[in-house]
């Protein structure tokens, strides 16, 4: 028998198990011969271009969680004392702009995640109901294991709404922390062989709330003091040090000028 064989033409002829073979063979290949182990090393080199986004989403998560409270308080603060603007009017202003940041950030996750427009909606008025319920909250409650006193907690009312806020802000982070003091009158001093003094923000100023508060400092981790301290300077408020009475951290709303 021969190995008579007609080709058409556009056809090709079959392909012998071996030459398949060693197509496979050559697809693995580098051109110098040796077998490509480019999948293998790219996975650690894939893990390590991973690594500084992960580090640097952690490095940026605490920003972004202050961001709101500082742009709630601080920005009332500022809005208080430069724009004059009372306060309520200062505080509802700062926290509009916080609820729109939140309903802003949250639309463009969602948008990010692929989310439809009716769950966008959503969670965006849930992130601006969030900061509402959150000022509300701090108006209106202190929790009684954060004030010294049932008396106080009574005078909690009587305290600049800003004030309120920045207080009940810090507590979120540190749970332990103790207003020791709000409301003073005339009677407080003289009770502690002390002359009054007029100018103290401890008293009812001409806006009808009281401008300053003072926090337990005893018993506590310094580190714990110092951060407090930090937190209630980065929020527009004054604060100072002192051992008076006892030793407490005084924190207080300056009057417009």
């Amino acid at each position: 028998m021969t190995n008579l064989r007609v080709e058409y033409p556009g056809t090709k002829p079959p392909r012998s198990p071996q030459s398949r073979r060693s197509r496979r063979g050559r697809r693995g290949r580098k051109p110098n011969g040796r077998r490509s182990r480019s999948n293998g090393r790219d996975r650690p080199r894939a893990a390590a271009l991973r690594l500084p986004s992960l580090l640097r989403w952690l490095l940026l998560a605490p920003v972004l969680a202050t961001l709101p409270f500082l742009l709630l308080i601080r920005g009332g603060v500022f809005a208080y004392h430069r724009w004059a603007l009372g306060e309520w009017s200062s505080l509802a202003l700062s926290a509009t702009a916080v609820a729109l940041l939140l309903a802003l950030v949250a639309w463009g996750a969602g948008l990010r995640l692929g989310a439809g427009k009716r769950l966008r909606k959503l969670v965006a008025r849930m992130a601006a109901a969030a900061a509402a319920v959150f000022v509300f909250h701090a108006l209106v409650h202190i929790a009684g294991a954060n004030v010294k006193s049932e008396t106080v907690h009574a005078e909690y009312a009587a305290l600049h709404p800003l004030l309120r806020v920045g207080v009940s802000a810090v507590v979120l982070v540190d749970p332990g922390a103790v207003i020791t003091d709000v409301g003073r009158t005339p009677d407080f001093y003289r009770r502690l062989g002390l002359p009054p003094n007029e100018s103290s923000l401890h008293f009812r100023q001409a806006t009808g709330f009281v401008h300053a508060l003072d926090l337990r400092t005893r018993d506590r981790p310094e580190w714990r003091n110092r951060a407090a301290e930090l937190a209630f300077r980065a929020m527009g408020f004054h604060t100072l040090r002192h051992a008076g009475t006892a030793d407490h951290l005084h924190v207080s709303l300056r009057l417009p000028r």
